[in-house]
């Protein structure tokens, strides 16, 4: 669990001739951290929102989290992948019968698409064994680059 926030830089090349160097901000997403998230939203360039796919609370929790970022950023949306993490408890004594399936995210990613948000992505990964993570990130390097021009 992130306490407040964590951060690092990644590089990661786009093209031949196009690396660049991401900072990511790993933000705290329990309701008693919104004051400090909300400070780290104005400019940035997007957003992997991350629930929980064995905690339904999690996955009820991205309304908000979009919502924040709307309000931080004019009413617009910045590129976004919404992430469910924990793939690797799927199948193992561990998941839950009420757990979020991924046909639910879509579904929710699709409704929340506009023309302005283009696609909204979703990826389910897991930190643990790294599966689809590396994916997520160039997913929305890619967007962001494309989002900007900078390709």
């Amino acid at each position: 669990m992130t306490i407040g926030a964590d951060f690092a830089a990644k590089k990661v090349r786009v093209t031949d001739s196009l690396t660049i160097t991401a900072n990511i901000w790993d933000l705290a997403g329990q309701d008693r951290f919104q004051r400090m998230r909300s400070s780290y939203y104005n400019g940035l360039g997007g957003a992997l929102l991350v629930y929980d796919i064995t905690r339904p609370d999690t996955f009820e929790k991205l309304k908000v989290w979009i919502n924040e970022l709307r309000e931080q950023n004019e009413g617009k949306l910045v590129p976004l992948i919404i992430i469910g993490n924990k793939s690797d408890l799927r199948g193992t004594s561990e998941f839950p019968d009420n757990y979020i399936e991924k046909e639910r995210c879509e579904e929710f990613c699709e409704n929340i698409r506009t023309e302005e948000t283009g696609d909204i992505q979703f990826v389910e990964t897991s930190a643990l064994t790294g599966e689809q993570v590396e994916e997520a990130f160039q997913t929305l390097i890619l967007k962001i680059v494309k989002e900007y021009r900078w390709i």
